[in-house]
């Protein structure tokens, strides 16, 4: 079994005393420099952190592996990257980005395989001068985001 290997088989355990807790990011580098990102279906706590790094730390032997040990939580600016995180974002703005249109939007509902976001917008009344307000709707599947960011509002 290789370093990488071994590391990954304890990471996959401390998660499994985790339910809450998902992986975002996993990386072994030449170096042997471990980093691991994590998120949460309610966030990810300091002790979430230490627990995982501890997992994962107290079952390698630093006499056989010199290595540098980053366990972190994915960042509120950092880009979505799994269906499990839009359905934990249900109720917040998000910026999506595909190949075809970029928007702005609440996200209203999300599964394993699309999103809902719904938006209003300034649109030419149909009959007439002047503007009306319109309230939009877009089902996306996850597969088509390029990008997808929460938007942080004070």
């Amino acid at each position: 079994m290789t370093f990488k290997e071994r590391v990954q088989e304890l990471l996959h355990q401390g998660l499994e005393t985790h339910p809450h807790l998902f992986l975002i990011d996993f990386t072994v580098g030449a170096d042997q420099k471990i980093n691991v990102v994590l998120d949460g279906d309610q966030g990810v706590t300091l002790q979430d952190c230490m627990d995982i790094s501890r997992a994962i730390e107290h079952q390698l032997d630093r006499e056989e592996f010199d290595f540098a040990l980053e366990v972190a939580s994915a960042g509120a600016t950092a880009p979505l990257k799994l269906a499990r995180q839009y359905v934990k974002n249900i109720g917040r703005t998000l910026s999506v980005q595909t190949a075809d249109q970029k928007v702005e939007a609440e996200l209203v509902e999300a599964d394993e395989s699309s999103i809902l976001l719904r938006w209003q917008a300034r649109e030419p009344k149909p009959i007439g001068k002047g503007k009306h307000t319109v309230e939009k709707e877009w089902n996306v599947p996850i597969s088509e985001i390029i990008e997808a960011k929460v938007i942080i509002k004070f």
